[in-house]
């Protein structure tokens, strides 16, 4: 086998071990009902605005 059909092989096996990791990704993200969706992001919008410093400095 030439190398370059060795590297041809390794970038189809890329392609598609992607495409399966996208897949899975896309199944998870469905599966979260509308509210649970609101309350993850609620959560972490108070996580984030709890922990950033305060912008408004006087000086």
């Amino acid at each position: 086998m030439r190398w370059w059909k060795i590297v041809g092989l390794a970038g189809v096996v890329g392609v598609a071990a992607t495409g399966v990791v996208i897949a899975r990704a896309e199944r998870r993200r469905r599966a979260y009902t509308p509210d649970q969706i609101r309350t993850r992001l609620r959560d972490r919008h108070a996580e984030a605005t709890a922990l950033a410093p305060p912008t408004d400095d006087p000086s």
